[in-house]
């Protein structure tokens, strides 16, 4: 017999397997002798009340042999000789998940990537954080597994379409993500982990038939007739495919440049900007598990995180990628143009908490700054902008402006800074002098309520860093509803967070198959 059942547990008891048992038989009115085993469905914390408790639920087995469900399996056909070939651009969530999908349809995948792969990255993010050094086409966004490979690795998201989250979720386990993950409320798997999982992603597209090419940075395209013919890389390399899926991720400027100098139809889209803010863990561990502040939480609670959100007049302004037990890095993509982002190691034991905390930004903003008329690229150049002089104010080498929490509140410069994870170190700067006044201002009003709604959130402990900047694409790449095409060239399949689709690794990762798995019906 099996039977689904909701439980309530402490977080020790939700720990131990045996006490998991005894609660079932409590809630059941069994001998625990009779429960042969049990399967997580979902788990989630409840943190409401000062008694935080684990929510789990649990099919259970009585009375008959256990069998615990198999792990996800998949199974992907040969395309060495396939029909149809399709080039993809960028290897990131996007185009990883394209290939996988196009390969399940016997369609062979060529992917496309600028950087290099996440074994050779490797030695470029060390440069960039020890030296200062920062290599354009291989960094935190650019090379094999785009910027999802090195931020963090959550792969919770606001969409409703389970079903296709699902199956993300038991790819990303099928090539070596822990189980749990198809469970847990907000799954995570770690910076540290992923390059392994997206190693083996590439080594099943390449053993079926498919191909990656790294150091393919796409650098003209060929169109005739409304359709991309060919694509020509720096290395001189071309290459041919029945359609193009552009996968490029959010800071590949220079193809939103290519795309408008060929006169292919692009769109201002709003975005976010901000700062990352970074707590000490042990107090956001306070704020939201109730413990004394400073003390170590309960040794079987994961680090705290929080999601805040304020409006401010007309204007959001929202946390956002908010990593506990985290680090600030950095995301710079351009020479003397500087970017910050956090990630978190699977263990996420890191002593401080980071969060993006950004305001919108529309098209209007960009249009009073320069009193210019409007073009695609305009809130890409307003967010360019940004990045110059954040890195003019932290004083060059990619070290960045920063401001404790509470003087960025008083608008003072701050005379001392405290302890920060951030790699390349940080320069006392006022945000009111680095960041568009509308988003310093918006930043001090809600930085003032979340003070209130999260009681010791608002602290000079608290440091700002600038600036978060890649929230999203300032620009969308146009495509049609339902074949999924741009509007004007008909083998062109704009795709991703580049193109403005998606935010997030598994939104990502799922606008990848929503294109692939139309595009395969065309053929």
């Amino acid at each position: 017999m099996q039977r689904e059942l909701p439980l309530q547990l402490s977080p020790t008891e939700a720990s131990q397997p045996i006490s998991i048992r005894e609660r079932i038989a409590e809630e059941l009115g069994i001998a625990v002798d009779r429960i042969t085993g049990y399967q997580p469905l979902k788990q989630s914390i409840d943190a409401r009340s000062k008694r935080v408790r684990i929510n789990l639920r649990v099919a259970v087995t009585i009375d008959e042999p256990f069998e615990p469900p198999p792990l996800p399996s998949f199974t992907f056909p040969e395309v060495h000789h396939a029909t149809h070939r399709v080039v993809i651009v960028g290897a990131g969530p996007a185009g990883l998940f394209a290939a996988l999908k196009l390969l399940q349809k016997g369609i062979k995948p060529i992917i496309l990537e600028r950087g290099k792969d996440v074994r050779e990255r490797r030695r470029d993010l060390a440069a960039l954080n020890r030296l200062g050094e920062l290599n354009e086409n291989s960094n935190y966004c650019f090379g094999e597994g785009g910027a999802g490979t090195y931020s963090d690795g959550k792969l919770y998201t606001r969409s409703n379409k389970r079903g296709s989250v699902n199956e993300v979720l038991e790819l990303l386990v099928f090539f070596g993500a822990d189980p749990s993950i198809l469970y847990t409320a907000h799954p995570h798997i770690g910076t540290n982990k992923l390059p392994q999982i997206i190693t083996a992603m590439r080594e099943c597209i390449q053993s079926h038939g498919g191909e990656v090419h790294f150091n393919e940075q796409v650098t003209d395209l060929q169109l005739t007739e409304g359709r991309i013919r060919s694509l020509t890389c720096n290395s001189g390399n071309v290459f041919e495919g029945d359609a193009i899926i552009l996968a490029t991720g959010h800071s590949a400027k220079d193809i939103f440049y290519l795309l408008h100098q060929k006169k292919i139809l692009i769109e201002p889209k709003p975005f976010a900007l901000g700062v990352r803010i970074e707590h000490p863990q042990t107090l956001i561990d306070s704020i939201q598990y109730h413990c004394p502040v400073h003390q170590q939480r309960d040794p079987h609670l994961p680090p705290a995180s929080y999601a805040l959100v304020e409006q401010v007049k007309d204007r959001g302004v929202f946390s956002f990628c908010m990593c506990p037990g985290g680090i600030i890095a950095t995301a710079s993509t351009l020479q003397g143009s500087l970017v910050v982002n956090g990630w978190s190691p699977s263990k996420r034991n890191n002593p401080f908490a980071n969060s993006g905390m950004v305001v919108q930004v529309e098209l209007k903003d960009a249009l009073a700054q320069t009193g210019s008329i409007a073009d695609p690229l305009m809130l890409h150049r307003f967010q360019e902008a940004v990045e110059r002089k954040a890195f003019e104010a932290g004083g060059g080498k990619y070290t960045a402006p920063a401001q404790r929490m509470t003087d960025l509140i008083l608008g003072k410069t701050s005379t001392t800074l405290p302890e920060t994870s951030y790699l390349r170190g940080i320069h006392s700067a006022n945000m009111k002098d680095v960041l568009p006044e509308f988003v310093f201002r918006s930043l001090q009003k809600a930085f003032l309520a979340f003070g209130k709604k999260m009681k010791g959130y608002l602290t000079d402990e608290a440091v700002v860093v600038a600036p978060e900047s890649r929230t999203s694409s300032p620009v969308r790449i146009p495509r049609d509803s339902v074949s999924l095409q741009h509007p004007h060239v008909h083998n062109l399949y704009p795709c991703g967070e580049g193109a403005g689709y998606a935010g997030g690794i598994v939104s990502a990762a799922m606008d990848g198959q929503k294109v692939a798995d139309r595009l395969s019906s065309s053929f």
